[in-house]
């Protein structure tokens, strides 16, 4: 909880600072020499275009689920054999052994 009242006033003052510059890129004015369309940054978004970039989020979200996914049970798996090495050498069995 205190981190979140850490967080929320600068993620305010964030806000505040930000949003003029959302608004700014607006030019409704009579006088304006190019109409604001939406046009992204990539071009015109086209039906061919959205659907092009859901076809690759449904393929990359689930690749990297199943990244991370192995990649927890690699280490997972290091942490049960240093766990099982440190439990071995604790028992104190290799002095067992002896004369």
């Amino acid at each position: 909880m205190k981190r979140l009242i850490a967080v929320l006033p600068a993620t305010l003052l964030m806000f505040l600072l930000l949003a003029p510059l959302a608004f700014a890129a607006t030019d409704y004015s009579e006088d304006a020499k190019e109409v604001v369309s939406g046009e992204g940054s990539y071009g015109l978004a086209n039906d061919k275009v959205v659907t092009n970039a859901w076809f690759i989020a449904l393929l990359v979200v689930p690749l990297f689920i199943l990244a991370m996914s192995l990649l927890q049970w690699r280490l997972e798996k290091r942490k049960d054999a240093r766990k099982a090495a440190a439990k071995k050498l604790s028992r104190g069995e290799h002095w067992q052994s002896g004369w």
